[in-house]
């Protein structure tokens, strides 16, 4: 069996102990039949005959390999007489490109497959960007719980997963807010900030995919473990990761119902100051129609009071103002203008 550079990654452990890093695949079955071992093979982006003939010398369930490989697998946790195989998805949220019409969802996604065996663990990640050495470094920084076997190892990468798809919904969170801000200011809001709105909708509905099921992923996860009774000590760092699950789920959840909040919002916003403007541009018509009134009736080519006499001026110039400055008054005081 090849061992591709830089595509393999292998970790042994003795009694929680790191003995080996970076071995050859051929050493896995001979590592895994040591009852003190504790084994991580990681595969970036594995060919089929690569993962076959590895899941073959591992006795791993067909379907499990099939899913391993597949394009756009859910969320989900499956048990097999052998081993376990989860799949779970990493996020990551682009950086903003500026673009005023570019409503093109920021949020990448990255599969991570892992078949949990009885003394190991075996990852296979699908390209994107998540950084398998976040993971080894969580491992380093809790030697002391490597000792209690792949619960150790599976709790690190599924932390690590979490801890990230917070992160993404924290900076939607914030970009929300943002708009939160400028949401009832006097000028109304432009089109790169719809479209904004728009991408965060879509972002949210893509993020609700990946972590919604996270939670039944743990709980089966915890379910099988208090089956078969293994590591206690390992229960209260589940019970904290499953919280970390439930807390990003509902935090999801109540985002993608605020930014459907914010863009109903933003249109009721649009109708009120539709009808502000157009409240006041029947008050000034109305202003203006008392001149426009007087003015055509002096217009007329017939005598009447004040024809021809500097004082029918000032009186038709004084029923203008007055009428328009009184109008003026009304409207102003019932907030018309």
């Amino acid at each position: 069996m090849a061992n591709l550079p830089g595509d393999v990654r292998t970790r042994l452990w003795h009694d929680g102990v790191l003995v080996a890093e970076d071995f050859p695949l051929d050493d896995v079955s001979e590592h895994l039949s040591d009852e003190r071992a504790l084994l991580w093979v990681d595969l970036l982006d594995p060919g089929h005959d690569q993962l076959s003939a590895l899941a073959a010398e591992l006795e791993f369930e067909r379907h499990a390999v099939e899913d391993a490989v597949a394009r756009g697998e859910r969320t989900k946790a499956t048990r097999y007489p052998g081993h376990t195989f989860l799949t779970v998805y990493a996020t990551h949220l682009e950086q903003d490109r500026g673009s005023v019409d570019d409503i093109e969802s920021r949020l990448r996604t990255t599969r991570v497959s892992a078949f949990v065996l009885p003394r190991g663990i075996v990852t296979v990640r699908r390209g994107g960007q998540f950084d398998i050495d976040e993971v080894v470094d969580r491992w380093d920084e809790h030697t002391d719980l490597m000792r209690f076997g792949t619960g150790a190892l599976l709790h690190g990468l599924l932390d690590v997963i979490v801890d990230g798809q917070f992160d993404t919904v924290q900076s939607l969170d914030d970009a929300i807010e943002s708009i939160e801000d400028g949401l009832f200011g006097d000028t109304p809001m432009s089109r790169a900030t719809q479209h904004r709105i728009y991408r965060l909708r879509k972002e949210l509905v893509q993020l609700r995919r990946v972590v919604l099921p996270m939670r039944e992923v743990v709980n089966a996860v915890m379910r099988h473990r208090a089956e078969t009774g293994n590591h206690a000590e390992l229960d209260s760092w589940y019970t904290d990761l499953y919280d970390h699950v439930i807390r990003a789920t509902e935090w999801t959840e109540s985002l993608r119902d605020m930014v459907t909040t914010l863009f109903e919002t933003n249109l009721s916003l649009q109708d009120a100051r539709l009808n502000t403007v157009m409240k006041k541009l029947t008050g000034w018509a109305a202003i203006i129609a008392v001149p426009t009134a007087v003015t055509g009736w002096y217009g007329m080519n017939v005598p009447y009071p004040g024809f021809d006499q500097p004082w029918g001026v000032l009186v038709s110039a004084c029923v203008i103002a007055g009428s328009a400055g009184l109008l003026y008054l009304l409207f102003k005081r019932r907030d018309w203008l």
